[in-house]
């Protein structure tokens, strides 16, 4: 969003087995966006703390906002295969030889911090050689660098396939400006390479930076009786390609996902949270009610790594009136599985959602590579004698339209620096109030501006609210201790940074099920889930040969009765088209306002 472009990374030769013999200009590092961070020398040692440049808590921190835990630049720029980050741990495997990485500090003084060196926690097989480069400015300039570079044999290491604790001592490098350290680059990767926290160290000898300490999440085990429904019945047997056994439509956002063959389903999401297959239980609505005792029960093999939805319409059970569908409710498929794996029974209680208006079940927001064969979906009137049924956690409320009649709401995802101003501008001109939706890590940054923007919105009665820390989609990470990071760290930044609270969330790309919604209603009281039912669709049109297209997206939705949209800032076509989206909702005769007054919340402020 903020992040990087791609630069050459110049390379020297060097000699000696102690010392870099060459120092030479390097070719720059980018800056970040449009909005240079001052130079931040450190002050004059009181006491040395190893500083932590990257423990790499966040795959989507490093390769899609390209920050380290500095909130500073890092990336391959695209010259490697793969970069994976998984438990503290980044794995970059090359491409070629002229693959390699790069992390920024702003500006060390290693001098007047007492810092001897940069050590990290690596990985590789035998016989693998990089070259290490450390790069400095005077000024603290990263666009203007001096490099000093060794190898990895020069600096004595060796790898064995075991993780090791390497050091890379600043007196080894040669002329090296240790008081305006900026940045470090690992490039000419003969293997793939596995890191840990990477940090400075302090005197002559480093020790391993320590992992940070994750509070293990624990889910209720909790049971609830089992009930008696009044019947049973099945939904699907997987006979045909594209009904059901009730003789509804079944299907999925991407047919390459999921494959139908021999009386069963089976799922290949590869681990994308996003896509989903339904299954309905009535051509528009049905009253469900009367099952609300019973069970859905699932027969499957494989993964229980997803989510089950029961999705209820719209209040008058018209698909082309919006949103469709209006809302669902999610539980997490593997709480209700047997010890064996074969079985899922889900009280259809657990469904919090309004059955008189039922459209059918989804399965979605699988967050395993996996594979996920179902070959029954029923319900049935009770669940077997030695299955304990869990208890139902809470799920934050999922919403797609204002429910304050004849309002309407721009809930704005956030963008790029550099047209920021021209957003803020076009909502005072206005004289509208909005919601904005944050990515915390970006706020933190002060090199986006986005703080002060955003300070001074607020002070013109617009809301901020919440959208994750590092904009992953959170649906699919690998555990609830990842989702919670995302969340906390998110409100911290929010708090932190602009004074405010907000029990409001969007998901970064709309991804959501059961697992995030669990764990925002527990670590968020009374939150709540905003989706949108107006898309200007800018992810899809805004840098096509038809940008206009976005005009008529909204157009579409908001002659279906959509109220709440979702656009970001993110492509000049888009703000360009911004007073328009505005004259557009006024002109519906509505009041404009922000997404916590459109809602209807007894917090929000008075109109």
């Amino acid at each position: 969003m903020w992040g990087t472009g791609q630069v050459d990374i110049g390379s020297g030769y060097v000699a000696g087995e102690d010392s870099v013999q060459e120092v030479h200009k390097a070719a720059p590092l980018p800056a970040k966006a449009a909005f240079p961070t001052p130079p931040a020398v450190l002050s004059p040692r009181q006491q040395c703390n190893p500083l932590l440049i990257d423990d790499w808590a966040s795959q989507s921190r490093l390769t899609f906002l390209f920050y380290n835990a500095l909130l500073q630049p890092s990336s391959d720029d695209g010259t490697m295969s793969s970069v994976a980050v998984s438990h503290n741990r980044v794995t970059y495997t090359p491409k070629n030889k002229d693959s390699y990485w790069f992390t920024q500090f702003g500006c060390v003084s290693a001098t007047a911090s007492g810092y001897g060196g940069i050590g990290c926690l690596m990985k590789a097989p035998a016989g693998t050689k990089f070259s290490v480069e450390i790069q400095t400015n005077a000024n603290c300039d990263v666009n203007t660098p001096t490099s000093n570079v060794m190898t990895s044999q020069q600096l004595g290491w060796v790898f064995d396939g075991t993780e090791k604790f390497y050091e890379i001592p600043f007196r080894k490098f040669g002329g090296l400006d240790t008081a305006h350290l900026t940045s470090i680059v690992f490039s000419q990767l003969s293997k793939a390479v596995t890191y840990g926290p990477i940090a400075f160290y302090c005197g002559t000898t480093g020790s391993a930076f320590p992992d940070p300490t994750t509070s293990k999440v624990i889910e209720p085990s909790s049971t609830v009786p089992a009930t008696i429904g009044p019947s049973s019945f099945v939904i699907d047997k997987f006979a045909n390609k594209d009904t059901n056994a009730l003789g509804f439509y079944h299907g999925g956002d991407d047919e390459k996902s999921y494959k139908i063959s021999g009386g069963s389903i089976t799922f290949t999401m590869n681990g994308n949270a996003d896509l989903a297959w339904y299954t309905q239980v009535a051509n528009g609505c049905i009253d469900f009610t009367s099952n609300n005792n019973g069970y859905l029960h699932i027969a499957y093999k494989g993964s229980a790594g997803f989510s089950i939805a029961l999705q209820q319409h719209n209040p008058t059970c018209d698909e082309t009136i919006n949103p469709y569908p209006y809302t669902w409710d999610d539980v997490e498929a593997s709480r209700y599985s047997n010890t064996g794996g074969t079985d899922i029974y889900v009280p259809l209680s657990h469904f919090q959602i309004d059955k008189t208006k039922t459209i059918g079940f989804a399965l979605h927001g699988f967050y395993t590579k996996d594979q996920t064969t179902v070959s029954l979906i029923e319900i049935i009137k009770t669940v077997p004698g030695n299955f304990p049924v869990p208890s139902k956690l809470d799920t934050a409320p999922l919403i797609f339209s204002c429910t304050r009649p004849n309002s309407f709401a721009f809930a704005i995802d956030d963008g790029v620096p550099e047209l920021a101003q021209r957003v803020m501008e076009i909502i005072k001109e206005a004289g509208i109030e909005v919601t904005f939706f944050t990515v915390g890590a970006g706020l933190k940054d002060s090199s986006t501006g986005f703080k002060g923007y955003y300070s001074d919105m607020l002070g013109r009665g617009s809301q901020m609210a919440l959208h994750s820390y590092t904009h992953p989609p959170m649906e699919g990470l690998g555990d609830l201790e990842g989702i919670d990071w995302e969340i906390v760290e998110d409100v911290n930044a929010l708090k932190d940074t602009l004074g405010v609270e907000s029990k409001y969330f969007r998901p970064p790309f709309g991804t959501i099920g059961a697992r995030t919604r669990q764990r925002l209603a527990a670590k968020i009281p009374d939150s709540r889930v905003i989706m949108w039912s107006i898309d200007v669709q800018d992810w899809l049109w805004a840098e096509s040969p038809t940008p206009e297209k976005q005009l008529d997206a909204f157009k579409a939705d908001l002659a279906k009765g959509g109220n709440l949209v979702v656009m970001h800032y993110l492509y000049q076509s888009t703000v360009d088209l911004l007073p328009q989206f505005i004259a557009l909702a006024k002109a519906t005769g509505k009041n404009l306002m922000r997404v916590d007054q459109c809602l209807e919340d007894g917090e929000a402020p008075p109109l």
